[in-house]
């Protein structure tokens, strides 16, 4: 159990350092952009009433992106740039931040005893298995990286 706690607390401020470094650089971008030639678009009633929402109930989608995979710093960069004040921010951030570092905590230090008794008892099928995930991980990366290149025929329907 102390393992557990000592790497959830490491988590914790590893996640929080890093969602509000996002949420930082986000607040400097937005200000950023409320300078820039871009400031008439986002001064437009559509983007107001979009930054009003967000800055209402942007906190539970915050807290609710900590358990997603690859939307969690679009959400804390958006909520930065739009201006969630911080005492929606932050509670929001603790909360989801916590929740992410319990779940990885376990499920990771979990999944690491797992790999390791299988290599000190069966090398072999340890081996094995990580081959078979090194190996589908590839084929996503692969599979994902064709999909998003076009075809010939594409290229050439776009040109004519």
């Amino acid at each position: 159990m102390d393992k557990v706690a000592l790497t959830a607390g490491a988590l914790y401020a590893i996640v929080l350092l890093r969602a509000g470094g996002t949420f930082a650089v986000g607040w400097l971008a937005g200000a950023g952009a409320r300078r820039s030639r871009f400031a008439g678009r986002i001064s437009s009633a559509r983007f107001q009433r979009a930054e009003r929402a967000i800055r209402r109930w942007g906190a539970p989608v915050v807290a609710v992106s900590f358990l997603t995979v690859g939307f969690q710093t679009a959400a804390n960069f958006l909520a930065g740039s739009m201006r969630m004040p911080l005492p929606r921010y932050l509670p929001a951030l603790f909360v989801g931040g916590a929740a992410w570092a319990l779940i990885y905590a376990t499920a990771g230090l979990g999944a690491l005893e797992v790999l390791g008794r299988l290599f000190a008892e069966r090398t072999a099928l340890g081996v094995a298995a990580v081959a078979v995930l090194l190996l589908a991980v590839s084929g996503v990366v692969v599979y994902r990286r064709r999909r998003s290149v076009p075809s010939c025929g594409d290229t050439v329907a776009e040109e004519a």
